[in-house]
């Protein structure tokens, strides 16, 4: 599956996108932000034990963290936004 990192986040793990190919016992949007951040110590400060402040699109849809993940092609990681 290809993971695709926007804003911020973008940024701070100085990477677009990548291809992952998680555990069987990664099942929903949030098990996968955890699964990330258990790879990635830059992930997981990003994330900040925060994983309901990040939307996450699964095959370009926005789906809660509890959808399931099983037989998404693509998942965009969007971070929380902040303006003025």
């Amino acid at each position: 599956m290809k993971v695709l990192y926007f804003a911020w986040l973008r940024e701070r793990l100085n990477r677009a996108e990548e291809e992952i190919a998680p555990p069987a016992e990664v099942v929903t949007s949030a098990d996968l932000l955890h699964w990330l951040a258990a790879q990635d110590e830059g992930f997981a400060l990003a994330m900040n034990g925060k994983p309901a402040q990040f939307k996450v699109s699964l095959d370009a849809r926005i789906r809660p963290l509890d959808a399931p993940i099983a037989g998404t092609a693509v998942v965009a990681i969007l971070p929380p936004m902040t303006g003025g």
